[in-house]
């Protein structure tokens, strides 16, 4: 029978400021559909099932603060919801590990903790909150490039039996041996790299698809991205971008019959516009040959708000967690790791993806 799901967060950005306002959203307007998820209720548990009962971060601006407060702290800028309108919680944010989590880029903004805790002692305090809140899903939103945190936290999931949603290219549930360690202790995680509701990636995969379903043959394609949030300052780290572009990438060449040469295909974050703000702007072509070899192409302009695209994605992602756990189901969640994510163990059709994610809530 659903009940409530305790869910912890890592990484207290926009994304996490954005997937809270949109519930408060849809708390304030009841007589609105829900948009960008699968449905109303999965297995019985509705949006509003979703309690957010602690977080994690580095900020000097954040840690200490209450949930409510924190999502609207520098540098987040998601203002869907007036800060005095959004309902206040005793969810607190606790203290994370730095590691390799704040880039060069973005420390100027971020203002870590000045003096921080011992990583030792840090893990004692994060076990206990995690104990003492009930937490049952841990969702990551850490910066790109955040290998050794997310390590880190999944490592936290697996000592406390607490399922992980990795929303961060910084492979766990793709990874072999993450994936076998959670198979063993049975514990449930989704992975990795989120996909937007209509992102770039998403789109990019889906006309590729198209035309190799077609019979065309794909040559060259690119997708370039341009934001203006901490998300598109951080990747201008460009060592940082590794298993980003990795992700963004395989989850295109995953989709056609014959793989491009490297040199053929560029996906990947390009820079930094400040005034965009949440705003992201995709580039995208493809260029190919017909019948008769006679050439084609296509070019796609996308602009999304980069958050909102995002939280309808996250609210599944917990949702079919929790179902999981339910079930006693643990491991990489495949099902929902393949309609959900850029880079999951198992790539498929995204069409497939979603049957096999209805047939995993129905049961089946």
């Amino acid at each position: 029978m659903a009940g409530r799901i305790k869910v912890g967060l890592v990484g207290i950005g926009n994304c996490f400021s954005g997937l809270i306002q949109g519930i408060e959203y849809y708390r304030k307007n009841p007589d609105q559909e829900v948009t960008g998820i699968i449905h109303d209720k999965l297995a019985g548990y509705g949006i509003h099932d979703i309690d957010f009962v602690c977080g994690f971060d580095v900020g000097e601006n954040k840690v200490g603060k209450s949930l409510h407060e924190a999502i609207y702290a520098y540098p987040n800028m998601v203002d869907w919801i007036p800060k005095d309108e959004l309902p206040k919680t005793d969810a607190k944010i606790y203290e994370s590990p730095i590691l390799d989590g704040v880039g060069l880029w973005v420390e100027n903004r971020i203002k870590p903790v000045e003096n921080p805790k011992s990583v030792e002692e840090l893990t004692k305090e994060i076990k206990q909150v995690i104990k003492d809140t009930g937490v049952e899903i841990i969702v990551s939103y850490l910066p790109v490039g955040s290998d050794k945190v997310t390590e880190y936290w999944a490592q936290i999931c697996l000592d406390t039996n607490t399922a992980f949603v990795n929303c961060i290219p910084s492979f766990i549930a793709s990874d072999e041996k993450w994936a076998k360690k959670f198979a063993e202790k049975n514990i449930p995680c989704i992975g990795d790299d989120i996909k937007g509701q209509v992102g770039a990636t998403i789109v990019h995969r889906t006309l590729a698809k198209l035309c190799n379903d077609r019979g065309t043959k794909i040559e060259k394609t690119y997708q370039i991205n341009v934001g203006g949030n901490t998300d598109f300052l951080n990747m201008k780290e460009q060592d940082r971008l590794v298993s980003k572009k990795i992700s963004k990438t395989e989850s295109v060449q995953s989709q056609l019959d014959e793989r491009l040469d490297d040199d053929q295909i560029y996906v990947g974050p390009s820079d930094f516009i400040p005034f965009l703000g949440n705003t992201k702007l995709m580039f995208m072509r493809i260029e190919g040959r017909q019948w008769a070899n006679i050439p084609y192409n296509m070019e796609v302009r996308l602009e999304v708000d980069d958050k909102a695209n995002s939280a309808g994605i996250v609210i599944d992602a917990i949702r079919l967690a929790k179902i999981a756990l339910d079930r006693g189901v643990g491991g990489p969640i495949k099902p929902a790791s393949a309609y959900l994510m850029k880079h999951p163990i198992e790539q498929t059709s995204d069409v497939k993806a979603k049957a096999e994610c209805e047939k995993f809530v129905a049961g089946d």
